[in-house]
């Protein structure tokens, strides 16, 4: 069975909210998703100890060097996390395309990953836009206390 996800991240990776600020977040994303013929099957948040890769699933398909504009082979890419794993103490590594050493959250995916040590998850969630708009991550950003990405996943 196919999941998808809005997974929210502060745009800094190392960045922690509060857990009061955590609650008051994931209470909100609950909020949007509660409308006339809207639900979402789990609304939680995730603190990870170290950076952490918040990824898209199936919806990754392209990856493109920032630094020459080469694609990187996404066999290269789950094989750095085969041996690495998905957290990180540093992020920068030596692709494959061009040999520079460029930080993973530079690289262009085609559906936006992230990086990062905390996030809010939606899992299935359903109402006419899945994503948020500008004015909801604002005030995602106002909850936590931060500014805030969105990662759309699908599984």
């Amino acid at each position: 069975m196919s999941e998808f996800a809005i997974r929210l991240i502060p745009t800094n990776p190392d960045w922690q909210p509060s857990p009061e600020a955590a609650a008051a977040a994931v209470a909100y994303v609950a909020r949007l998703f509660s409308g006339a013929g809207e639900a979402v099957e789990q609304v939680d948040h995730k603190f990870y100890d170290r950076v952490t890769l918040i990824d898209a699933g199936e919806n990754t398909t392209r990856i493109t060097c920032s630094r020459c504009e080469g694609d990187i082979d996404l066999h290269w890419f789950y094989g750095l996390l085969g041996e690495q794993g998905v957290s990180f103490d540093n992020l920068d590594v030596n692709v494959p395309c061009c040999g520079a050493v460029v930080s993973l959250d530079a690289l262009h995916y085609d559906w936006p990953v992230g990086f990062a040590r905390f996030e809010v998850a939606a899992v299935n969630a359903t109402r006419d836009v899945y994503e948020l708009d500008a004015q909801e991550l604002a005030d995602m950003a106002a909850f936590l206390g931060h500014p805030v990405a969105q990662v759309l996943a699908h599984y």
